[in-house]
């Protein structure tokens, strides 16, 4: 359900899902389905509140550690990309991860940290950039697979459609839009407060 919530612009919900399911395999001492999970209940709130983010990413090492979980600990990368959104580092991670994606043959995960580039250039409402990110979106889901994503990043920025990826969202496409937009605002005002 987390995967399912988060992707509707609703972490909040995700984060929830992904505490039961890292509970649950806890009660059956199954390690990496608890890390699995905690690393992806850290990127969602890391979408909302970055300051628990922190806690719940290094949650996440923790019970990575002594585990050989690659696609696992990249999710846990991601978060740290949502969790630094708007901060001069993001670029470089994101380049760095993308080169790691690589070398490691983990190339079905791109799409999702180019869609953590996208929060991070719509929070900074860098449209060249983040244009730049969309072609790239598109080309690696033009096979259809996670083209929803393209979509989101649409949302983010507040950027017209011009083709729908087909998705159907829980709510009609302008409620999911409007929670997108929604992360990215707040984002910018927290970022506002920070400084």
């Amino acid at each position: 359900m987390g995967d399912l919530y988060w992707l509707q612009g609703q972490p909040e919900r995700a984060a929830a899902a992904y505490l039961a399911g890292r509970t649950e395999a806890e009660q059956h001492g199954k390690a990496g389905e608890a890390a699995h999970n905690q690393a992806l209940r850290a990127f969602a709130i890391a979408l909302y509140d970055p300051d628990q983010a922190t806690a719940e990413i290094d949650l996440a090492y923790q019970l990575l550690a002594g585990l050989n979980l690659r696609a696992t600990t990249i999710n846990v990368h991601r978060a740290e990309l949502i969790r630094n959104a708007g901060s001069d580092s993001v670029d470089d991670q994101i380049a760095t991860l993308r080169t790691e994606l690589d070398i490691a043959g983990l190339a079905s995960l791109t799409p999702a940290i180019e869609l953590a580039g996208a929060f991070h250039h719509a929070v900074l409402n860098d449209h060249t950039t983040l244009h730049a990110t969309l072609a790239r979106l598109r080309e690696l889901t033009s096979d259809e697979d996670h083209a929803y994503f393209v979509d989101i990043a649409h949302f983010m920025a507040d950027l017209p459609l011009d083709q729908a990826s087909g998705a159907r969202w829980l709510d009609d496409e302008q409620h999911t839009r409007s929670r997108w937009r929604g992360l990215v605002i707040a984002r910018q005002t927290y970022l506002d407060v920070s400084r």
